[in-house]
């Protein structure tokens, strides 16, 4: 695939998850919204904190069977052998049916000792033995957006994803408008269980299995291929969840409840705008960075051009939602929230670097370096943690966010020298200019707000339209958006790429 085929494929991965993120991004807006007009930060901090602990629990019993799953879906289905991909689908169904049921069962025998280390009560227990019933069916779902992603139907994915929100949303705050506070677990649970039902249908839309059944032993066999390869996805995964459930719970213990609400305001804004960007990186950066790793060259060039287009995304947003941060937070949330502004714009110098170190963390990962992966997982984390624990007492909770900037100014670099031993990897020059070019806006903008709010945010919003306009006229020169459509896919065996384009 030629230089400019590669940067259409990367946009056009990112023009369809990046829509459904759009669309998500309006409805997580309204739910933000209305939850913080019902509950105040206290309750938008107790859910963040419950949603936290139903991911980590989630993450490790899921033992990343879905991930290893869309690989092995994947490359069966575009290799053409239709009995392998009978075998892994169900190998990925029944083993994702054991561990939901494992997992669950868990979180209710454990749920005493996770209220009293997580919520500081042991009284609780009763609110996260209820997380047992989010954590199986976030398993489960799992299983099958692996399954969409592995079967090429990537549109299935985006529709999916803006479906589970906005049935999720209506049920979760329907909860809350109905029951009051005593809706909160209601809204938690409300998005697995509306993502397992729509995956259900999806799913069934993707087309039934008409074959002999296969022997236990067979799909035991493959279990024990599946569940070593995810080890490492697991770890990174409870590294990275559990590293946030604690510097959750350091503000929960230290501050309060509506401390932990202004961190996880912040922390949802930076997620929400950003997912356009990072989802596309999972769905399709990564398996083409996989086919291509064995050419150092093409694989280096594979990720400057990946971060060229995150880069160029993701700026302008960043300088924008940095601008109107003083309004944006009130105006999604309430006056209540302030804090949460000066939360945010330490988190927003943080986000460049985490768009240039996400394409750079794939290389570790798809060279097969669980064990790294973990270690450079774990070096960031570590250092997200220790900078809130030692912050939080001079400074607040405004700890977190210069926490967040720390953690990446630490990471980017590790991931960088990671990537050059492996493939030789280097910036290019177009793309070290990018960084440098933002980065120094979003300072420039933020350390403006100190002075004047009203002087930083008209220059804000002239920088963000002029970068806009920049990484326009930027995609449209180096993709060649007028020319003819790319060819799908990089030929045989690489089923992955095939799909992810359909």
């Amino acid at each position: 695939m030629n230089d400019r085929n590669s940067y259409r494929t990367i946009l056009r991965s990112s023009t369809i998850m990046g829509g459904a993120s759009v669309l998500n991004v309006v409805i997580g807006l309204v739910r933000m919204k209305l939850v913080a007009v019902l509950l105040g930060p206290a309750g938008v901090g107790l859910i963040g904190l419950l949603h936290n602990l139903m991911q980590a629990a989630s993450d490790i019993a899921a033992m990343g069977l879905g991930t290893v799953g869309v690989r092995q879906i994947a490359e069966a289905n575009g290799d053409g052998r239709a009995d392998d991909v009978v075998l892994a689908r169900r190998a990925l169904l029944w083993g994702t049916v054991v561990l939901a049921l494992l997992g669950g069962a868990a979180i209710w025998f454990l749920r005493a000792p996770i209220a009293k280390w997580s919520l500081g009560d042991s009284g609780k227990s009763d609110l996260v033995g209820w997380l047992a019933l989010g954590v199986a069916f976030t398993v489960a779902a799992g299983s099958q957006g692996a399954l969409l992603n592995g079967l090429r139907r990537i549109g299935d994915l985006a529709r999916l994803q803006v479906a589970t929100g906005f049935l999720g949303t209506v049920l979760g705050v329907g909860a809350i408008l109905l029951w009051g506070e005593a809706g909160l677990v209601a809204y938690v649970l409300s998005a697995p269980i509306a993502t397992f039902v729509l995956g259900h249908v999806f799913v069934l839309r993707a087309g039934i299995v008409h074959a002999p059944p296969t022997p236990w032993r067979i799909i035991v066999a493959q279990w024990r291929v599946m569940i070593p390869l995810g080890s490492a996805f697991v770890l990174s995964g409870l590294v990275t969840t559990g590293g946030f459930l604690v510097v959750r719970s350091l503000v929960q213990r230290d501050l309060g409840p509506v401390a932990l609400g202004h961190f996880q305001a912040a922390w949802a804004i930076g997620m929400t705008y950003l997912g356009f960007v990072l989802t596309a990186m999972g769905t399709d950066y990564y398996p083409r960075l996989c086919a291509v790793l064995h050419d150092p060259p093409a694989a280096s060039r594979l990720v400057n051009e990946q971060t060229e287009v995150a880069l160029l995304l993701a700026a302008p947003a960043v300088l924008a939602v940095l601008a109107v941060s003083p309004w944006l937070v009130p105006l999604l949330y309430t006056d209540a929230f302030t804090p949460t502004i000066a939360i945010l714009h330490w988190q927003l110098l943080g986000d460049l670097l985490k768009v240039m170190s996400w394409p750079l963390g794939f290389v570790i990962l798809a060279a097969g370096s669980g064990r790294t992966f973990v270690v450079s997982e774990s070096i960031g984390v570590g250092v997200f943690v220790a900078a809130v624990g030692i912050g939080l007492p001079p400074i607040g909770v405004l700890a977190t966010g210069v926490g967040f900037l720390a953690m990446y100014l630490v990471y980017l670099p590790v991931v960088w020298w990671l990537a050059r031993r492996r493939i030789g990897f280097a910036w290019t020059p177009a793309v070290v200019r990018m960084g440098l070019g933002f980065s120094a806006a979003v300072s420039a903008v933020s350390a403006l707000s100190i002075c004047s709010q009203m002087s930083a945010a008209l220059v804000g919003l002239v920088l963000a339209v002029g970068s806009g306009l920049y990484a326009l006229s930027r995609l449209r020169r180096v993709a060649d958006l007028t020319g003819s459509r790319p060819a799908e896919g990089c030929g045989k065996g690489n089923g992955a790429i095939d799909g992810l384009l359909r």
